[in-house]
């Protein structure tokens, strides 16, 4: 199957997986457990328990790294009053949207977003939710059409700010696809007085070494698909982030937040880094392909 044809159905193992890691450590709630994730949690606890007795790394250090710094950058840009509307792309079962509306009730418009299987799925799952909580179906490869981004957009509030959030997505998909993606999200920012962007990445320089490369083996194996590690550094990320329009492009290490995030300060916590762009109205560039690691690091289009 190719990167642009996944749909719910794919990607349904590593999202009930995830809700129930959330869930288990106080991030979730119960209406977004399912039978599925408590049993590959309880399939999966004795090997992460052995990897975790020799010093290697589990799906719970990285899943609960990025959560969180995820969830720092973002209330702190809610806070600082830049942002007041949240779309969360491919949510998934992500617990985030309730987290954020009953921490800032009506100040925050929350829109969770995924295909239109997971979407219903959550749906169903919630039953009634306020007003400024809402789960709408969305394809984040769509460049136009009722289910696309810019669609989407077009219902928002122009005066208010705009923070778009990726969660477990961007290294399911190869790098043309992702550079499709960051266009779309950079032209969607730009039509908002603050445009932010936050997702999580697993580069070439973080993921290195026998025990990584077997680590990520066998996440392809539960996913059932590829893992993508895209481009070398994290300033090969930021340099194609401004590229594709971004303002500003800036890559966390969670390592660096181990101060604040108890999950930033375990040892594989630096498998996954986590993306902070700003992106704003006055145009925008045009996108440069993402390199692989045998490639140049940014060759034009």
């Amino acid at each position: 199957m190719s990167d642009s044809a996944r749909n719910s159905a794919t990607i349904s193992p590593t999202a009930h997986y995830t809700a129930q890691v959330w869930l288990r450590n106080g991030l979730s709630d119960e209406r977004l457990s399912t039978p599925q994730g408590n049993a590959l949690w309880h399939l999966l606890a004795p090997a992460m328990a052995v990897s975790r007795w020799v010093g290697g790394p589990t799906l719970e250090d990285f899943l609960l790294a990025r959560h969180e710094l995820i969830d720092l950058r973002l209330t702190d840009a809610i806070e600082a009053g830049r942002v007041s509307q949240v779309i969360e792309i491919a949510a998934g079962l992500s617990p985030r949207g309730l987290r954020i509306t009953r921490k800032y009730g009506d100040r925050v418009t929350y829109i969770e977003a995924d295909l239109q299987g997971m979407a219903t799925h959550k749906r169903q799952l919630l039953g009634a939710t306020p007003l400024n909580h809402r789960v709408t179906t969305v394809n984040a490869l769509a460049d136009h059409g009722p289910d696309s981004l810019a669609e989407l957009v077009k219902t928002l509030d122009p005066s208010r700010g705009v923070a778009i959030v990726t969660e477990g997505l961007l290294n399911y998909f190869g790098r043309d696809d992702v550079l499709g993606m960051w266009d779309r999200f950079a032209h969607a920012l730009a039509g908002f007085p603050h445009g932010l962007y936050l997702a999580d990445i697993h580069t070439n320089s973080a993921n290195h070494g026998p025990m990584t490369d077997a680590f990520l083996l066998l996440l392809s194996i539960f996913v059932r698909s590829r893992v993508h590690i895209h481009v070398g550094t994290s300033q090969d990320v930021a340099a194609a982030l401004h590229d594709c329009g971004f303002i500003t492009a800036t890559v966390l290490n969670p390592a660096d937040f181990g101060d604040r995030l108890d999950a930033c300060g375990r040892t594989w916590a630096k498998l996954v880094q986590v993306i902070e762009a700003t992106s704003s109205s006055g145009g925008r560039a045009g996108g440069a392909r993402l390199a692989a690691q045998t490639e140049p690091a940014l060759p034009s289009r």
